[in-house]
C-alpha cells in the first residue's frame, strides 16, 4: 500500500525517492547551481562578520553582564533576544552587525506607512519600476539614519553600564579616546548595517529567494543548535528529578515545535480560491467556450512581515522609556512603563497581538489592490459568476479577503505569544520557547517553503521534476480551504 500524504483536500504520494533525485537535479543546471552557491557564500560572509566585534567594548565583562540579568530577568535581557531573533544580528555580543537587518525593515516600513498618506510617495509608487527605484533609495538613507540612532542609544547603554575598556569610559583629561569609540563604534554598526543590506539586494539579483528574509533565517537556524543543546542538557528521565525539563515538558515541547511546523506549512499554503469565468469569445468563425480558473487568495497574505513588523516597533519603547527612566529617576511612570514593555507583560502581549492585527491588514491593503484585480477581469473578458464586473467584483474581492485575513492575523497572533505563554508558564528560558515553538519556528518554515518554491519552479521551467514527482499535479502549491 503506497504512504499517503494528506495535503487539505487532496493526497499526494510521498515519495523520499522523487524528493532525493529532485535534489540532486539542482546541481545539474549550471545558472541553478551557480545562485545556490551565490546564496550560501554570502550568507557565509554574514556568519562571518557576526562575530566581528566593536571597538572598544570589553567583551568579557558584556557577556558576564547579559548572563547575570538572564538570571534576574530583566527586561533589557529580553529584549536583545528578541532583537537576535528577528534582526539576524547580536547585541549580546556587540559585533559590528549587531543591529542586523532590522533598522532596513524600519525604514521599509515607515515608506510603506507614508506611501499611503504622502502624495508624492504615492506617485512615486505608481510610476513603475522607476518610482520603486527612488523609494528604494529613500529608503537607504532612512536606513542610515535610523542605523545612526539606534548605535548611539545601545553604546550609550554600555558605556553607562561600565561594558567598555577603562580609557573609553568617560571623557577625561584627553578626550579623543572616548570621540574615537564613539565614532569607530556609530560607524562600524551603521557600517555593518548597510553591508547587509547590500548582502540581501545581491541574493535578490544574483541569488535565489528573498535577500532579507534569507539573513534573518540564517540567524535564527545558527542559534537554534543552542537551544536544543540546552533542552538535552536539562531533561531528566525521572518524573520526580531535579533537572529543570520533565519527561511532561519535554514531550509538551516536540507537541508545539510539531503543531507550529504543520500550522505553519497549513497558513502559509492555504488559499481561497475564487471561481473565474472567462467570456466566450469568438475566433474568425467559430465560437470558442470560455474556460472556468481560479483566483487564489492566499489567507497570510503578508506571510511573516506582520511579525517582523510588529517586533521591530516594540522594540523601542521599551529601550527609550528605560533610558528615560535612568535619565529622570524622579518620575516613577517611566519605569512602570519600562518594566511593562519588558516582553512578558500583559501591555506588550496586548499590543504585540495588536499590532501584528494592524500589520496583517496594513501590508495586505499594500500588496492586494482589489480595484485593480478587477479592472484586469473586465479588460481580460473575465468575471466572477454572479458578479457585475468592475465595482462589484471590487467589492467582493476586498470582502473576502478581510475575512480571510482576520484568519491569517489570528494564527500570526497565537504563534507570536506562545514564546511567552510557554516561558512564564512552564519556568522554560525564552529563547528555547522561540526556537522550538514560535515566532523563530515560523519564519524559518516559511521562508524555507519559499525557498524550495523558487528552487522547484526552476527544475520545473528547465524540463526536470520537482520535489514530489514527475507528475505535474503533484507540485508544492497552495491547498485549497
Amino acid at each position: 500500500m503506497p504512504d499517503f500524504k494528506p495535503v487539505i483536500g487532496q493526497y499526494r504520494y510521498f515519495e523520499p525517492d522523487l524528493m532525493f533525485s529532485a535534489f540532486l537535479n539542482i546541481f545539474k543546471v549550471p545558472d541553478l547551481r551557480n545562485k545556490i552557491l551565490f546564496t550560501l557564500g554570502l550568507l557565509a560572509v554574514y556568519r562571518i562578520g557576526f562575530y566581528v566585534p566593536v571597538p572598544g567594548v570589553d567583551q568579557t565583562e558584556l557577556i558576564d553582564y547579559f548572563n547575570r540579568i538572564k538570571g534576574a530577568g530583566s527586561g533589557i535581557a529580553q529584549l536583545t533576544q528578541y532583537f537576535s531573533i528577528f534582526t539576524g544580528g547580536s547585541l549580546q555580543q556587540s559585533t559590528i552587525f549587531g543591529l542586523g537587518i532590522m533598522p532596513y525593515i524600519s525604514a521599509s516600513i515607515i515608506f510603506q506607512l507614508l506611501g499611503t498618506v504622502v502624495p508624492a510617495l504615492e506617485k512615486l509608487r505608481q510610476e513603475g519600476e522607476i518610482g520603486r527605484k527612488k523609494i528604494q533609495e529613500y529608503t537607504r538613507y532612512a536606513t542610515v539614519g535610523i542605523c545612526i540612532v539606534q548605535s548611539f542609544f545601545w553604546l550609550n547603554y554600555i558605556q553607562r553600564e561600565g561594558l567598555v575598556f577603562a580609557e573609553f569610559s568617560d571623557f577625561g583629561a584627553s578626550p579623543w579616546p572616548t570621540l574615537s569609540f564613539w565614532l569607530i563604534g556609530i560607524l562600524g554598526m551603521t557600517a555593518g548595517t548597510v553591508f547587509l543590506m547590500w548582502l540581501g539586494e545581491q541574493i535578490d539579483e544574483y541569488g535565489i529567494g528573498n535577500g532579507i528574509s534569507l539573513i534573518i533565517m540564517a540567524g535564527i537556524v545558527a542559534q537554534m543548535p543552542q537551544a536544543v543543546f540546552w533542552v538535552l542538557q536539562n531533561t531528566s528521565v525521572d518524573v520526580g528529578g531535579e533537572a529543570s525539563m520533565g519527561p511532561a515538558k519535554v514531550i509538551f515541547l516536540l507537541l508545539a515545535f510539531i503543531g507550529v511546523v504543520a500550522g505553519s506549512i497549513l497558513i502559509t499554503q492555504g488559499q481561497r480560491r475564487i471561481p473565474i469565468q472567462q467570456a466566450k469569445q469568438m475566433r474568425g468563425r467559430r465560437m470558442y467556450a470560455g474556460q472556468r480558473t481560479y483566483l487564489p487568495l492566499r489567507v497570510n497574505h503578508g506571510g511573516v512581515m506582520p511579525i517582523i513588523f510588529a517586533s521591530s516597533l516594540l522594540i523601542f519603547p521599551g529601550l527609550v522609556f528605560s533610558w528615560l527612566s535612568d535619565i529622570f529617576q524622579e518620575w516613577g511612570f517611566l519605569r512602570i512603563l519600562a518594566n511593562e514593555f519588558n516582553g512578558s507583560s500583559f501591555l506588550y502581549v496586548l499590543s504585540y497581538v495588536g499590532l501584528v492585527y494592524f500589520f496583517a491588514y496594513f501590508w495586505t491593503t499594500v500588496q492586494f489592490q482589489p480595484k485593480e484585480m478587477a479592472n484586469q477581469l473586465r479588460d481580460n473578458g473575465s468575471f466572477i459568476p454572479g458578479l457585475r464586473p468592475g465595482k462589484r467584483t471590487a467589492d467582493y474581492l476586498e470582502t473576502v479577503m478581510t475575512r480571510i485575513t482576520y484568519v491569517g492575523a489570528g494564527f500570526l497572533a497565537l504563534i507570536a505569544i506562545i514564546p511567552q505563554i510557554i516561558a512564564t508558564a512552564m519556568g522554560i528560558p525564552f529563547f528555547v520557547s522561540s526556537f522550538l515553538g514560535g515566532t523563530g519556528l515560523l519564519i524559518v518554515v516559511s521562508v524555507g517553503l519559499d525557498l524550495v518554491q523558487r528552487i522547484e519552479a526552476n527544475l520545473i521551467m528547465r524540463n526536470y521534476d520537482g520535489f514530489l514527482g514527475p507528475d505535474g499535479g503533484r507540485r508544492i502549491k497552495g491547498g485549497y480551504m
